[in-house]
């Protein structure tokens, strides 16, 4: 061999020496989490729990492959899913579910009111032994074996600083407790045709309407879904009702006569239509009622959203229209109660505790007017107020996200 042939097989040699484990490496298969989320089809947020967590994990994680094990994507949701998220592998007979606990090598429970899914948890640790982690949920329980499951998490984000002091002061030690924001924030789907057809034919111009959202104190599931009626939830929302959408009213009204702004009385869950109609809309003045709007039916989160994100901001009594809202940068005014859990907290916890308004104190009450009357009359003020508490959830995102990262095991 002459000493041309013999640089040349050497350097052939040595490339390959070089390149062999990275190439090995590039034919390896990529890490696989299992994301349980997915609770119910009836909320708007409650869907946007899951794309949320899904566009997160695209961004941060594009190198994890995932698989979603939901409870529900019945009434469009799954295409809606497919449509944003084209490779998602979606796992819901016996058969998937049990190839999931053996080819994933972690479980993550979403955003969700509380460990919804703990037996599911419970199950995957029993079975695999494999890590597992938590993001987004509020949590009020004091039951041993639910401190004792999130103790053995690799990690645990709760949406709202209330939840977070209620799991320490309760002994749970996991490692990495947090506050950690709601997967809603992260929704980013859209249907644009529904929502500008929608827009167009109801006069409503980009940057010059305000959305409303009603809610009752408890969601009448029995009128919606295949739940039994519950004379004491009734009760309380009968009782409270009016109480509770007075101030929302009050500043329909303020916005109708002291701005050019007109005003859209739209739903977050399906039963929130007639109360819309009942408690907004029909008790209105007859020259405010020319400027609002009254959406009759129900929508999925994609024309939600691109609704959302036309106007020019958005305040009432629910949480996750809000939550999607800020999440693309448009400004939300929350109006809760102590029937809602402490996930409105998390206002508090982003920077916009000027935009949170308890409806049982009375003082706090009257503070809803000028705050909607303020929004209407500087957007662009509220803009910057709403991208300032954006930018806050964006660090915690991409914190939880690099912890997600952390605690799924190298495969070979």
């Amino acid at each position: 061999m002459n000493r041309r042939s013999f640089v040349s097989h050497l350097a052939t040699a040595i490339f390959a020496t070089c390149a062999g484990p990275a190439l090995g490496a590039a034919t390896s298969r990529p890490r696989r989490l299992l994301l349980r989320s997915s609770w119910q089809t009836v909320n708007i947020g409650d869907i946007g729990h899951t794309p949320g967590m899904l566009a997160l994990l695209e961004k941060h994680l594009p190198e994890v492959e995932v698989r979603l094990w939901p409870s529900d994507v019945s009434h469009g949701v799954e295409d809606m899913l497919r449509r944003r998220f084209p490779k998602l592998v979606i796992v819901k007979d016996a058969e998937a579910i049990k190839a999931a606990f053996a080819e994933c090598d972690f479980l993550l429970h979403g955003s969700g009111p509380s460990l919804v899914a703990e037996k599911h948890v419970e199950k995957w640790r029993k079975e695999t032994g494999k890590p597992y982690g938590v993001e987004g949920i509020t949590f009020s329980s004091s039951n041993p074996d639910s401190i004792k499951l999130l103790s053995g998490a690799a990690f645990v984000y709760f949406r709202d600083s209330v939840s977070l002091q209620f799991a320490q002061d309760h002994g749970c030690t996991c490692p990495i407790m947090e506050f950690g924001p709601d997967g809603a924030f992260g929704v980013d789907l859209r249907h644009e045709e529904a929502a500008t057809t929608f827009l167009k034919a109801n006069g409503l111009e980009e940057g010059k309407f305000l959305c409303v959202i009603p809610r009752l104190r408890f969601t009448p599931y029995w009128r919606i879904k295949n739940q039994p009626f519950d004379a004491q939830k009734h009760a309380r929302n009968e009782a409270m009702k009016e109480h509770d959408h007075a101030p929302l009213r009050d500043a329909i009204v303020a916005v109708a006569r002291q701005t050019d702004m007109r005003l859209l009385v739209c739903p977050e869950d399906s039963s929130q239509m007639e109360i819309g109609k009942e408690m907004l809309v029909d008790k209105l003045p007859d020259d405010v009622r020319s400027k609002v709007v009254w959406r009759e039916t129900y929508w999925l989160t994609d024309e939600a959203l691109s609704t959302y994100v036309r106007s020019a901001g958005l305040f009432g009594n629910e949480m996750h229209s809000p939550i999607m809202c800020i999440g693309n940068g448009i400004p939300a005014i929350v109006c809760r109660w102590a029937e809602q859990t402490s996930k409105g907290i998390m206002w508090q916890d982003i920077g916009l505790g000027e935009w949170l308004f308890d409806f049982d104190n009375e003082e706090a009450i009257r503070g809803l007017v000028p705050a909607v009357l303020a929004l209407a009359k500087d957007p662009a003020a509220a803009k910057l107020k709403a991208l300032k508490a954006r930018a806050v959830v964006h660090e915690k995102q991409l914190a939880m996200a690099q912890t997600t990262l952390r605690a799924i095991p190298s495969v070979s």
